[in-house]
Formats: C-alpha cells, sequence, structure tokens
C-alpha cells in the first residue's frame, strides 16, 4: 500500500480520531427535527456551554452555519456588512443573495484581520432613504483566513459589537476556526466566552481543526436559535438521528487532553516551524495580499494559528507538482499563494519531511514568472 501523503492543504482533510469513530458506533440516536436525538441536543448543550452563549445548533457544514445565522438575523432585501476577503462574501456560492435574499456591503480587510471600526460606521446604510438597503447585520471572521489565520481580539469583537450594538444591529461570528483563534490566544488569558461574548451569534466547525468527519455548530440566544433552527429546516439541514454525525464532535469538545481543543496548540507550534524553515529557502518570498503586505521574505512570526501562507519565485503549479511526486500536498491560494494548513493528522516528523521535500521542489522547479492571482479561494 503506497505511504499516505502529508496533506497540508486544508484541516478538513484531517480524518476522524479512533475515539470519535468509536463515540459514531455506539452513539444513542433519536429523531433530530422532533428535538429527540440526545447525542445532538447534548452536542448543543456543550458548544453553547463553552462559548457562554443560552443554546445551539448543530448544522452539516459551516456555510450551512453562516446562512442560517444569516437567515435568523435579516430580512430579504437587508445589508450585511462584511470583509471583502471573508467566506460569506467570496466562498459560499452568493447564499446570501440566492437563500437569504440580501447584499453585502463589503470593507477592506486589514493584515491583522480586522475591519477599520471607523468603516464599520460609515458603512451603515440611511434608513430614511427609500433608494438604499436597510443594515442588518456586521460579520466578523474569526480567525480570519486570508490574513494568514490571524486570530481577532475580545478587544476588537467587543469594539465592533459596540458599533453594531448601537445601531441596533446584531454582530455574527464566522468562527469557522474560531477555537485556533482562542489557542493563539491562551496565554494573554483569553478565554472562549471573551471572543464569544460580544457576539449574538457566533459558528464554529467541528470538521477543521477539531478534526470531526462533519458539522458545525451556531451558537446564541434561545430565541434567535430557534429562528436558525427553523431556517436549518428551510434550507434542508433538518437531519433526523444525526447522533451519529454529532458524537465526534462531543469528544472533540472534551476538557484537557481527552478532547481536540488544547491539543490545537501542537497544529500551531508546527506551522510556525514550517514556517521558519521556509522563510530562510531561497525561492520563498512574501506572501503578499492582506497576509504579508511588505514585499521580500515571509515573516515567519504572523503564523498565529494554523495557516502558512507564502508565494514561490518559480511556477507555482510547477512547484506544487513537484511536491506532490514527494508526498506532500499544499494548496493554491489566492493572490497567487500557497497554503500549507496544518492539523491534527500531520505531526512534527512530518514537518521535517515537508521541509525536506520543499528544498528539493524549489531546487527542481527553478526560478520562473509565478503564477497568475486568484481571489477566491476554498475554506
Amino acid at each position: 500500500m503506497p505511504e499516505r501523503p502529508i496533506d497540508l492543504r486544508s484541516d478538513t482533510v484531517s480524518r476522524p480520531t479512533a475515539a470519535m469513530r468509536e463515540a459514531m458506533a455506539h452513539a444513542e440516536v433519536g429523531d433530530d427535527v422532533f428535538g429527540d436525538d440526545p447525542t445532538v441536543n447534548a452536542l448543543e448543550e456543550r458548544a453553547a456551554e463553552l462559548l457562554g452563549k443560552e443554546a445551539g445548533l448543530f448544522v452539516a457544514t459551516g456555510t450551512m452555519g453562516n446562512l442560517v445565522a444569516q437567515l435568523a438575523h435579516l430580512g430579504r432585501g437587508q445589508e450585511t456588512i462584511a470583509g471583502r476577503y471573508h467566506h460569506v462574501t467570496l466562498d459560499e456560492a452568493a447564499g446570501h443573495a440566492v437563500i437569504v435574499g440580501t447584499s453585502i456591503r463589503t470593507l477592506e480587510d486589514r493584515a491583522d484581520g480586522t475591519l477599520e471600526p471607523e468603516a464599520i460606521a460609515d458603512a451603515f446604510r440611511d434608513p430614511s432613504d427609500v433608494h438604499e438597503p436597510i443594515t442588518g447585520l456586521v460579520v466578523l471572521e474569526n480567525a480570519h483566513a486570508h490574513s494568514m489565520g490571524q486570530p481577532l481580539s475580545p478587544a476588537y469583537t467587543r469594539t465592533i459589537a459596540a458599533i453594531a450594538h448601537g445601531r441596533g444591529v446584531p454582530l455574527h461570528v464566522d468562527g469557522a476556526r474560531f477555537w485556533n483563534a482562542v489557542i493563539a490566544q491562551h496565554d494573554a488569558g483569553v478565554s472562549a466566552p471573551d471572543l464569544a461574548g460580544p457576539a449574538d451569534t457566533v459558528s464554529f466547525c467541528l470538521s477543521k481543526g477539531l478534526g470531526c468527519p462533519v458539522g458545525s455548530v451556531v451558537v446564541g440566544s434561545r430565541a434567535v436559535i430557534a429562528r436558525a433552527r427553523r431556517a436549518r429546516k428551510l434550507v434542508g439541514g433538518g437531519m433526523r438521528q444525526a447522533g451519529v454525525l454529532a458524537a465526534p464532535g462531543l469528544v472533540a469538545l472534551r476538557d484537557g487532553p481527552e478532547g481536540m481543543i488544547d491539543r490545537l496548540a501542537d497544529d500551531h507550534a508546527n506551522a510556525r516551524r514550517l514556517a521558519e524553515a521556509l522563510a530562510d529557502m531561497d525561492g520563498i518570498r512574501s506572501p503578499g495580499g492582506i497576509a504579508q503586505p511588505a514585499a521580500g521574505s515571509l515573516d515567519p512570526s504572523r503564523v498565529a494559528t494554523n495557516f502558512v501562507l507564502f508565494k514561490v519565485d518559480r511556477d507555482r503549479a510547477a512547484f506544487l507538482a513537484s511536491l506532490r511526486a514527494r508526498n506532500v500536498l499544499m494548496l493554491e491560494y489566492a493572490h497567487g499563494q500557497v497554503r500549507a494548513a496544518t492539523h491534527h493528522d500531520v505531526t512534527a516528523a512530518d514537518i521535517d519531511k515537508v521541509i525536506l521535500a520543499t528544498r528539493d521542489a524549489l531546487a527542481d522547479t527553478g526560478a520562473s514568472a509565478g503564477a497568475i492571482d486568484r481571489v477566491g479561494a476554498p475554506g
């Protein structure tokens, strides 16, 4: 049997642990649409408890989580304020327009993953002007993918929540990698309720850094989660004996070494070590874009979570093909970048192999004009 590739394309490629598979096999189930699945109910309660919210909702995907949150908060014809490079803007098949029936007013994302607070305040529409849509929601992304996974702080989140709430508008946090943002700020004393507290709803993925095979959870007040539950049914997300899918989430959200949250620090350390090695290689340069605006070398200090973004001064497709021939997978990313995302299936020993393979791939491909930039990128 051929050796399994070291797959750094995304943390979505991680496989469920043995404990998750065991939990799936023995999950107690019921009909979740009737509210009768005890495993789903336990997962929703656990997620809400961890983030300091009243209620939770298990959904199939992160995109569905953001979609039902929008449906819970917005009326047709309203408008969301979000970043130009946010996932909800770029990578969700225009669900905000097709399904929710709303527009997005986009602002420029900054290198630290934030939006300028003054720009958010200025982006609110005049509700007395019949020509303009009514602003109904503000969205933040935490951690922020296109800035190389930068975590947003509780203080910043509070600032944006105050702006939104001052205008009578809710704040939703797309926290696909919310737990990476928590762990990245753990040494500063940041907790999950600190980050989630200012927001009206937060969605987070179970199927990324937490290693589950499927699923996300949306948390918020009981009233807004009741609306989101109705929205989940509307978009076809009312699953039946879903406990077999929710069971891995309960494993992932366990405290301490039995769960998957604390170990995200290992992914961050592996990503930083990879970035430090890449920064010393001829042919690796700054990712540019909003990840690291300055020209020159890759700055490893910007690797705060599990993303490493960089450019190569040769043909990007040839470089990635050369890596693939060495059993290492990375991803063509936005702005002409390459992305390497660490996760629980990638060990420290794997990083050693990736470093060697990258040196060899750079030597094989030589210098060239590079690749054409693309804006969109997978989650």
